[in-house]
């Protein structure tokens, strides 16, 4: 989802994370700071859009580069008097709508989206988010629709991206490499770059393609640090077998719980002493996750977690089946996959290959399992 998040920023982001302490603070003093929020945060909510919408988008941003979910819910809440108002201005409802799938509301999301574009078809934001979420939730067909929404507004080069990305989905690599080397090679802007040469990355690697792919993902990170991008490439650095290269492309990023996750079976698996407390802290951060109302997000690096750190081949293969009734990317394919072999069973795994059939997905990884 990072992509979604850095494409629509550009036209105009993994997993939620929680930094809170893992059991409640009691101040020992009348005067002690418990937190510090950001100063947009403190402001009340203003019935003025313009106004609203700048500190709903600074919490957003403070959200994205902290790790905080909380920020993200503060920011619907700036935005509340418009969430149920059809006829929002259309930055509102875009970041409603941004806001809403950084929480892993999807549907709602999707909903909001699709009013805007029957209101008003020439959103080019809108279009792109649109493909992104379809595209993220197994829907090429529909992803399809808004990448041809795309160029017929001639949002260049999301349109041409867009159609890659769909295409590459599908297996059919080769067409969608040439696009995407084409589009690169024209770019000028360092973060469009930084995002094409990350979906050429994961191109290459579901086309099996190892060396290609971590060029591309190095290239990718030369060219704009990206959260998203570096935890993708330290999950291709795992798969093949490269803990310590892994650890050390984490170490500059923010400690989301997906990254701290990452460098948990970096750490692991490279027999580094920093594993035993990044296990104590990622189970403190998913008690406290346990805690929250509502969808957490977290249902990916739960699985992960339970499969690498805590092996429970069966409780990753529970939280693998609901993480893909909400989000079915290659990754989420490919770790029911993964964690239905570790637990011996036959008929999910099967279960995980009917499904990419179903989507029209095809992984090499996928299909080597």
């Amino acid at each position: 989802m990072r992509k979604l998040l850095l494409a629509a920023s550009l036209v105009a982001s993994t997993v939620a994370s929680l930094i809170v302490q893992a059991a409640p603070i009691v101040p020992q003093a009348d005067d002690e700071v418990i937190e510090r929020l950001p100063a947009v945060a403190r402001a009340g909510t203003s019935a003025d859009p313009a106004l609203a919408l700048n500190e709903a988008r600074s919490l957003l941003e403070a959200g994205r580069e902290q790790g905080d979910p909380r920020l993200a819910g503060r920011a619907l809440a700036r935005l509340a008097r418009w969430q149920s108002d059809a006829r929002a201005p259309a930055d509102i409802v875009l970041l409603l709508a941004d806001t809403e799938q950084y929480l892993h509301r999807f549907e709602p999301a999707n909903r909001r989206l699709e009013a805007l574009v029957r209101r008003d078809a020439r959103q080019p934001q809108a279009w792109l988010m649109l493909a992104t979420l379809h595209r993220v939730q197994g829907r090429y067909d529909a992803s399809d629709r808004a990448c041809d929404a795309l160029r017929g507004l001639r949002a260049q080069p999301y349109a041409d991206a867009c159609v890659a990305e769909n295409r590459a989905l599908r297996g059919e690599h080769e067409p969608a490499r040439r696009q995407l080397q084409a589009l690169i090679a024209l770019s000028t802007d360092a973060g469009t770059r930084a995002w094409l040469t990350t979906s050429l990355a994961e191109l290459e690697q579901r086309a099996g393609r190892a060396a290609a792919s971590d060029a591309a993902w190095r290239q990718s990170l030369a060219s704009g640090r990206d959260a998203y991008a570096a935890i993708a490439y330290a999950d291709f650095l795992l798969d093949q077998q490269r803990p310590r290269d892994a650890w050390r492309v984490l170490q500059a990023e923010q400690r989301s719980d997906a990254a701290l996750l990452r460098l948990a079976i970096a750490a692991q698996r490279a027999r580094l002493p920093e594993a035993s407390a990044l296990r104590d802290e990622l189970r403190e951060r998913f008690a406290q996750a346990d805690q929250r109302s509502g969808p957490s997000g977290h249902e990916r690096e739960r699985a992960l977690m339970a499969l690498e750190i805590e092996r429970d081949p069966a409780a990753a293969l529970r939280a693998a089946r609901q993480n893909v009734e909400q989000q079915r990317e290659p990754l989420d394919l490919l770790l029911l996959a993964r964690c239905a072999t570790a637990a011996g069973d036959a008929a999910a795994l099967a279960e995980a290959k009917a499904l990419a059939e179903r989507i029209g997905l095809r992984d090499v990884r996928l299909a080597a399992l």
